[in-house]
């Protein structure tokens, strides 16, 4: 072994780390790629070798930062577009259709998510497939969610632009529609298809989802292929039970052909297509354990709000909004904002955004001056497609409480310019003055440190444009 490898001694520890902190598991045979990434990034974060790299991450509290470099080097950015065409036929002839045939003169909105988005060949093809199936599509509320844990990923897929080797399973047709050149070899998204497309950094296996905050809520299809045959067992199942929560009720999740395994996805069913499997989210729920006991131990039913608590956590929507609907029955509206908070979650969560919306608004009519009232508020005009309407919200929730960090997190991305950026530059200062692990008020569990690592990103990314 060469002197600048990794010592036997620490593989076990670090192979544990990377699992745990990213998802992606190392087993023995796969010991030359951890080698191989942990060499290219100890020569980037200028480490004499990796010994000394991998001694440093086994020491040293990780931040973002550092688990992002880190992956950059151990992640594959192998795609093109409609890789896996199967699966994109499956969208485009059965699944996509029947969605739009259920909302069209409804509620003419769509929500997809690329969870594992790479350098945005993915999330694009989405883009220009829904283009493609809806003739109106200016009158929809189109959202497609693009994540990746790898910054440098992000960066390409926001410039979206693209060489030869990314259209190697595409006609030409859908070049010249799609694309305008950029350079001599390579070309670029058109702004119609682009401006469909927002990107975020997002760390699967250790940030907290479904969130209003991040927006990864209530999807109608998730993405997530090619990622899970690289997490550790554990790591996979709780990536599955979190993207099942992010889904509505007959939301759908896509994988690789190679990931498809009935026990990995309880909660979901199959359902077979020419060519691909994709699993429709179904009903997840468990039955409560057998007991031979002669004299059972007789533990008294949760408080109603804890029940509801509960039940949202583990992604029982329905579950926890009917619960609330009972309490705010009985109780003074002046007197359960966290009823009123928790129940606009769940059924934004749930997809019924007008019911969102109208408790929001009798929580704001029962104490004008409760702050998260007027973001919640603001979060459901936002997905409602009525951004102007959110801003004033927002502006409301800030003169409310000056320091509510994530009002300023969500008026930076929705001002234009200078705005935006006093906005995130704002939330920076608030967020840096906080406790680093303190939970942020209203953000379903982001710690300060975490929203801090991403508004930098977001602030960085305004910079580029």
């Amino acid at each position: 072994m060469p002197a600048e490898a990794v010592p036997d001694a620490l593989w076990p520890r670090l192979t544990e780390l990377i699992a745990e902190k990213t998802g992606l598991h190392f087993p023995p045979e796969r010991r030359t790629d951890l080698q191989r990434g942990l060499t290219d990034a100890a020569a980037e974060l200028g480490f004499a070798d990796s010994a000394s790299y991998a001694d440093w991450l086994l020491s040293t509290p990780l931040t973002a930062p550092h688990l992002q470099s880190l992956a950059s080097h151990l992640t594959i950015g192998e795609t093109y577009f409609f890789r896996e065409r199967k699966t994109f036929d499956a969208l485009a002839e059965r699944i996509l259709p029947e969605l739009i045939a259920r909302r069209r003169g409804r509620e003419q909105r769509l929500r997809l998510w690329s969870a594992a988005c790479s350098s945005g060949e993915e999330p694009y093809s989405l883009a220009i497939l829904l283009h493609e199936l809806l003739p109106d599509w200016k009158d929809w509320r189109v959202t497609i969610l693009a994540t990746d844990i790898n910054k440098r990923f992000l960066q390409k897929a926001a410039a979206g632009v693209y060489g030869e080797w990314s259209f190697r399973d595409s006609p030409p047709a859908f070049r010249e529609r799609y694309f305008t050149p950029a350079s001599e070899r390579r070309c670029a998204v058109v702004p119609e298809i682009r401006e469909r497309v927002s990107f975020a950094q997002l760390n699967l296996a250790e940030d907290r989802f479904p969130s209003l905050a991040t927006d990864t809520n209530a999807m109608d299809v998730i993405l997530c292929r090619n990622l899970l045959i690289y997490f550790a067992p554990q790591q996979a199942r709780q990536l599955v039970a979190k993207l099942r929560h992010s889904l509505l009720d007959d939301g759908w999740l896509a994988v690789s052909p190679s990931e498809c395994s009935q026990a990995l996805f309880q909660g979901f069913t199959s359902v077979s297509f020419p060519g691909a499997i994709l699993y429709r989210k179904g009903d997840a729920h468990v039955p409560p354990p057998s007991t031979t006991a002669s004299e059972p131990t007789r533990v008294p039913p949760p408080a109603p709000f804890t029940a509801a608590e509960s039940a949202y956590e583990q992604g029982r929507y329905a579950d926890a909004s009917e619960t609330l609907l009972s309490v705010l029955a009985e109780t003074s509206q002046d007197s359960a904002p966290q009823e009123y908070s928790l129940l606009t979650r769940s059924l934004a969560n749930e997809g019924k955004l007008p019911d969102a919306l109208a408790w929001s608004e009798r929580w704001i009519a029962a104490d004008k001056l409760d702050a998260a009232a007027h973001y919640l508020n603001a979060m459901v005009l936002r997905e409602l497609g009525k951004p102007d309407e959110a801003q004033r919200s927002l502006q409301r929730a800030i003169y409310l409480q000056p320091e509510f960090a994530l009002a300023h997190v969500a008026l930076g991305n929705l001002a234009p310019g200078a705005q935006a950026t006093r906005h995130f530059e704002n939330a920076l200062r608030i967020l840096r003055a906080r406790p680093p692990q303190e939970a942020v008020p209203e953000s379903d569990g982001l710690t300060a440190v975490r929203l801090t690592e991403m508004v930098t990103a977001l602030l960085a990314g305004k910079d580029r444009r």
